[in-house]
């Protein structure tokens, strides 16, 4: 690359979010140059983080389905591979996802540099210290990492965060996981479905509340009921590495030692040596960047995107913020696409949660009369099939419009069934009903016919 460049938009980062607004900007007729640092294009989220784990749990999950066979069992097979080679299975995936994405950027002429971004100015970024690219626009789009506090050597064998438990060379016998939010409850739930012993500490009274109360209380109650132990109200003071374990001191007095220990207390972006105190760009002590609805910085020409301006920090989202940011650089009026209201959680935990819209707690304290359909997955023919009972689908609406307001899932497949809803849901007037589920067809058995009970189950409370 020569020395000295100028381009309508610099994107730094290749993660979801930063392909997301090089893809818009490029179809629409802007010049993009994306600067990744690291020799390999998709970010932490392919690399490190979502296709990994995700792949991982899978892996878990048909390995436990398979040695619950009772045709297995009764022939002997006994198995236990470490989570390193079951993680190998995401390798195909990675590499493949790689390269579909590098075909993206050759196909649409955006220009990939690899090397450390830095702004100059708010209109200069240098890339290694030695090239630098003149540009009227840049969307930061960095990530985040685990959050790594002083005092804990992340470099002893028996410590891990989320970024290096993939690398766990064997399966231990017991687990402290320190943090109870999604990273925290979804490695809990792989870990404890290949039989470790865990120990969740949690530093709040309930997991995820900002859940849906009642998802909440259901993923608690599931999870003990697989054996894990949850400690709530609990926050470390000190730990203590061991050659046979790790001793996590609770500031209750509590001592917990385990084979090996997974810091799992938040995340942190990655805007350090970014250089944002050359424009007078501040991010906060988890290194997180404040934008407005456009995704816009207090810098006029600067947007950011994805995980570097925190919640809620989804793949998913950064997809689709990236995507609003290069919408209002190319003056597309895209309205509310990209706001977290639109955007539906996924939590791979096991039973797995998927939600969008109020919880019942918002929409009582707002004072808004609703009101509740429920379907129980014990009651559908597809979940008895299948052998997934566990679970439900709740539908929150309006008493008196009938709008849908809130779609909270707990079970198998929750995060593909919860798009069903959003689609109604995210409908503009009367479209937006409860009443389109029951006036639909749904096919039989399916796990989607769970928004046809619900549906009813809701309108039969109304008077």
């Amino acid at each position: 690359m020569p020395k000295d460049r100028k381009v309508d938009v610099v994107v730094i980062g290749s993660g979801p979010g930063g392909e997301g607004a090089a893809m818009q900007l490029a179809k629409g007729g802007r010049s993009v140059i994306l600067v990744e640092r690291y020799e390999k294009i998709g970010g932490g989220c392919t690399h490190w983080g979502t296709i990994p784990s995700k792949a991982l749990r899978f892996a878990i999950y048909r390995l436990t389905e398979a040695l619950n066979n009772p045709l297995l069992q009764a022939c002997g097979v006994k198995v236990k591979p470490s989570v390193a080679e079951l993680s190998k299975s995401a390798q195909k995936v990675i590499a493949s996802q790689e390269s579909m994405r590098r075909t993206f950027y050759m196909r649409n002429d955006v220009e990939v540099v690899h090397g450390h971004a830095k702004f100059v100015d708010a209109n200069t970024i240098s890339v290694n210290g030695d090239q630098k690219i003149t540009t009227d626009h840049v969307v930061v789009a960095v990530g985040s990492r685990p959050y790594r506090p002083r005092g804990i050597d992340f470099t002893h064998p028996r410590i891990f965060d989320s970024d290096t438990i993939l690398g766990l060379d064997h399966k231990p016998h017991s687990m402290t996981v320190l943090g109870a939010g999604v990273i925290g409850c979804e490695y809990a739930s792989m870990f404890r479905n290949l039989a470790v012993k865990i120990n969740l500490v949690n530093s709040r009274d309930e997991l995820l509340d900002f859940l849906d109360d009642e998802i909440s209380v259901a993923l608690s109650y599931h999870m003990r009921e697989r054996g894990v132990l949850i400690r709530h109200n609990e926050s470390f003071e000190r730990i203590e590495p061991r050659e046979d374990g790790v001793i996590a001191h609770l500031k209750s007095g509590k001592q917990l030692k385990t084979d090996v220990l997974l810091w799992a207390t938040g995340r942190t972006g990655n805007t350090q040596d970014l250089g944002l105190e050359t424009i007078e760009l501040e991010a906060d002590g988890r290194g997180y960047v404040a934008v407005n609805n456009e995704f816009q910085t207090q810098v006029k020409n600067v947007y950011a995107v994805g995980d570097v301006v925190g919640f809620p920090s989804l793949a998913s989202a950064a997809y689709t913020q990236g995507r609003a940011a290069g919408m209002n650089i190319l003056g597309i009026n895209h309205e509310k696409f990209g706001l977290s209201e639109t955007i539906p959680s996924g939590i791979y935990t096991t039973p797995e949660i998927s939600c969008i819209g109020k919880t019942e707690k918002e929409l009582t304290e707002a004072k808004v009369p609703y009101e509740v359909g429920v379907a129980n997955f014990k009651s559908l023919a597809r979940a008895q099939i299948i052998g997934q009972e566990v679970g439900m689908l709740k539908i929150l609406f309006h008493r008196e419009s009938l709008k849908i307001l809130g779609i909270h899932c707990f079970g198998a497949s929750a995060s593909e069934i919860i798009h069903i809803g959003q689609a109604v849901m995210l409908q503009d007037g009367e479209a937006n009903s409860i009443k389109y589920f029951t006036r639909t067809t749904f096919n039989y058995p399916t796990m989607a016919e769970a928004y046809r009970v619900a549906a009813l189950n809701g309108l039969n409370r109304l008077f």
